[in-house]
């Protein structure tokens, strides 16, 4: 698909409404079903402070309606510490939440597992941090259990592109000896364990379903792409940004309406005893 355009803006309309609309029917006939969210940029707007990236009004209270009925199974996976992601979701009691790009998992029962790292990714991550601190670049450090991030959300697309250069020419030798991703997301790049990533988590939690729940997932970066591609052929897989780019993603919404309206028509469906009325009725543009 080309660069987004006018054009392009409508021609993903015309598919994302009916297609939603078919998928949120099979939700209501299904006795369970699946809703898989990343969090930073789909279910929460992106905050230069990120402790401040609290989900977009009304999304909170639409997944505890979802959750409290209880067809759905609701997860979040997301790139923060589990620990982090859950104060900031609000929901109680908490979903299941998956952190870490997939290496860890919290449980609705509140237990975490962690991958274990190797001694390769631990030194190599060791190797990236000393090359932060010898680069005076701590303070846009994020440092994590299996990866460790740069952001520069705020600062100026030149600044920006000349600390996203610097440290590439720093990590990338790094990466290659030690045998480590880097992965460019939204405000920044990371470092990380090969081990898993989001793709991981949805392959994981759908071989614990039924082939034949309505499944989706939904996501805004780059970090995303394996999760959508995990799903594609058992599910639906969406896009949710404010402005399209070339995905595997079946389908583009723009939040929060969009997604608001996607989450009250999931909602809908879970109440519904018949297909008769659970559509998403997306607003027109």
């Amino acid at each position: 698909m080309t660069h987004p355009s006018d054009r392009i803006d409508t021609e993903l309309d015309s598919r994302a409404k009916p297609q939603l609309e078919s998928f949120l029917r099979l939700v209501a006939r299904a006795p369970r079903s699946l809703l898989m969210l990343d969090f930073d940029g789909t279910l929460a707007p992106f905050r230069k402070d990120r402790k401040k990236a609290v989900p977009y009004p009304g999304v909170v209270s639409t997944l505890q309606n979802i959750l409290g009925i209880g067809k759905t199974r609701v997860v979040i996976i997301s790139g923060r510490d589990v620990r982090e992601t859950v104060p900031l979701l609000s929901i109680k009691p908490h979903p299941e939440v998956w952190g870490l790009h997939g290496l860890q998992r919290l449980k609705a029962d509140g237990s975490i597992e962690l991958w274990e790292l190797d001694d390769s990714t631990v030194e190599g991550l060791a190797a990236a941090e000393d090359w932060l601190r010898s680069q005076n670049l701590l303070h846009a450090v994020e440092l994590k259990s299996g990866s460790i991030a740069v952001h520069w959300r705020g600062l100026a697309e030149s600044e920006a592109q000349a600390m996203r250069d610097r440290v590439m020419l720093g990590w990338t030798d790094i990466a290659q000896r030690f045998g480590l991703g880097l992965m460019d997301f939204d405000g920044g790049v990371e470092i990380r364990s090969p081990k898993a990533n989001k793709g991981t988590a949805v392959r994981t939690i759908l071989s614990e379903m039924d082939p034949e729940v309505p499944s989706a997932y939904l996501g805004d970066d780059n970090t995303d792409e394996d999760a959508f591609k995990a799903i594609n052929g058992r599910g639906l897989s969406i896009l949710a940004r404010p402005e399209w780019r070339p995905t595997a993603a079946q389908i583009w919404l723009r939040p929060p309406e969009e997604l608001l309206e996607l989450l009250a028509g999931w909602l809908r469906a879970c109440r519904e005893r018949d297909d008769s009325s659970a559509g998403l009725n997306l607003s027109e543009r």
